[in-house]
């Protein structure tokens, strides 16, 4: 492939090392107005005077709108490129975000956690029991094995075990509902 374009060149009255130095700054000033990056620039124009060389146009009258050419499709791709992988960025950083607790949050839960154990304490064993069971998602069959009970009175206690829980927890709340 080179000794095609040294021939097509050398036809053409100009060697690819003059190509070179005509266009380079050309092609680096294209580069750099549409990515913003000189090193990044810098970086496409080699990529596209390397194109040049392995693959050559049919036709070498025109080669500075071929290299014009050439070069923005190299940055256009690596701006589709560079924008499709922000999204994914952002996109990841919002989902760790959302998952993240704040330290306020940890704060208030664990303070829920304790107002919640220190009602239950207050409880008898058998509403504190029924109550964190059918909370844990025990039906109320299987509740009523576990204590003891009949079925048909465990939707009567946990009624009244929840009554019984809304009733202190307002009390110590200052009666706020």
């Amino acid at each position: 492939m080179a000794v095609e374009l040294k021939s097509m060149i050398k036809t053409e009255s100009q060697s690819f090392e003059q190509i070179f130095h005509n266009y380079y700054p050309f092609v680096c000033r294209q580069l750099y107005y549409l990515v913003g990056n000189q090193s990044l620039a810098e970086d496409m124009a080699q990529e596209a005077f390397l194109k040049l060389y392995q693959l050559p146009p049919a036709d070498f009258s025109n080669i500075g709108g071929w290299l014009a050419k050439v070069a923005t499709n190299l940055a256009y791709n690596h701006l589709r490129s560079e924008k499709s992988r922000q999204k994914r960025e952002d996109h990841c950083e919002m989902e760790r975000m959302a998952k993240m607790i704040s330290f306020e949050e940890v704060v208030v839960r664990n303070q829920e956690v304790r107002e919640v154990r220190s009602i239950l304490k207050q409880l008898s064993a058998r509403d504190r029991t029924c109550l964190l069971l059918k909370f844990s998602g025990y039906q109320y069959q299987e509740i009523a094995t576990v204590t003891g009970m009949n079925v048909n009175s465990v939707g009567t206690i946990l009624a009244r075990a929840q009554d019984k829980f809304k009733k202190i927890y307002l009390e110590q709340r200052g009666g706020e509902s």
